[in-house]
């Protein structure tokens, strides 16, 4: 029966299916506590509203929502939609991770990691402008730490590229701020390009910076269609931008 099942779908890929909607919900509480310094592992989940503490039954991803139908058990204050959203997104991470790369597992698990920080990282930036230390930093090291395992002959060149990301983000911040007088790219924004050249190495970051610059132009077509206001004073989250493009040139689209 296994002989005739994809050669993606295999016993580590299922249990990356089925953690992935753990892990968003882990990312829900990481997304909404960080950036307002609040703990993210050592305190009791609780309604926002009411602050009554969650039991386990509240807490199954996906699961509970449906079945409190978006409400408090106890005092049906609606529960964020952000909540199974990112669960849902994780979850996309993990099946996407799989599909593409099912058949090596360490580089799926590889994907799953990179693409739920990188989830995190763009929600983040998204609602609060700001891309935290804790987790670019971090981010940088397992993209050199998951090149030593998947290709160790290519360390040097994904340092070079988290390097070379770094330094070209900064170098075209200053270049911004000489011309305008004004902040253009945040110091995040570098940090995340160093992390996106420690993963995917000098060939492709290229097409991260590409990538990501298309998309914003997307989004800033998008709101304008939106009959929003758009121009040069624009204030635009790039790390979403950039996140997402990181990923894209991971799974193995060429954007340059």
């Amino acid at each position: 029966m296994e002989a005739h099942l994809p050669n993606w779908l295999t016993s580590l890929s299922v249990i990356a299916v089925l953690l992935a909607p753990f892990v968003g919900s882990f990312l829900g509480v990481l997304v909404r506590r960080l950036p307002d310094g609040r703990p993210v592992a050592l305190s009791r989940s609780a309604c926002e509203s009411c602050g009554h503490v969650l039991g386990a039954r509240d807490l199954v991803p996906l699961a509970s929502y449906a079945w409190l139908r978006g409400r408090c058990r106890f005092c049906a204050a609606r529960i964020a939609p952000a909540h199974p959203a990112i669960e849902l997104a994780s979850l996309a991470v993990a099946l996407i991770a799989v599909i593409v790369d099912g058949a090596d597992e360490p580089r799926m698990w590889a994907g799953c990691v990179l693409g739920w920080m990188l989830l995190a990282l763009a929600w983040i930036d998204w609602t609060h402008m700001r891309l935290p230390d804790v987790l670019t930093l971090p981010l940088v090291l397992m993209g050199l730490a998951a090149t030593w395992v998947l290709d160790p002959d290519a360390i040097a060149d994904h340092a070079a590229a988290a390097a070379l990301g770094y330094l070209a983000f900064r170098l075209i911040a200053a270049a911004y701020r000489w011309r305008r007088g004004r902040e253009g790219l945040g110091q995040g924004d570098a940090k995340l390009l160093a992390a996106a050249g420690a993963w995917v190495g000098l060939a492709d970051l290229p097409g991260v910076m590409l990538g990501g610059a298309i998309i914003g132009l997307l989004v800033v077509g998008a709101r304008w269609l939106r009959g929003e206001r758009v121009g040069g004073g624009t204030v635009l989250p790039f790390g979403p931008c950039l996140a997402a493009a990181t990923w894209l040139v991971w799974l193995g689209l060429r954007l340059a």
